[in-house]
């Protein structure tokens, strides 16, 4: 899919922000131009774009995120 300008808008507003917090992988909902939520917890997108017949980003995301932490 693509995204909307205000969809665009919102990403733009928000990633620094959840960039700087050190969050990697965020679901974010909205409806009719609007942010209704921001999941950090358990981001659904992953297992959406699988079932879609995308990649199975699961793999890359915990591979980010164990650089990230070090290997620990």
């Amino acid at each position: 899919t693509e995204l909307t300008a205000r969809e665009k808008e919102i990403c733009a507003k928000l990633g620094p922000e959840l960039k700087k917090r050190g969050l990697i992988f965020v679901g974010i909902d909205v409806i009719d131009g609007h942010l209704t939520e921001i999941n950090v917890t358990s981001p659904t997108g992953v297992r959406a774009i699988k079932r879609l017949g995308g990649p199975d980003l699961a793999v890359a995301i915990w591979d980010a995120i164990e650089r990230r932490r070090g290997g620990r």
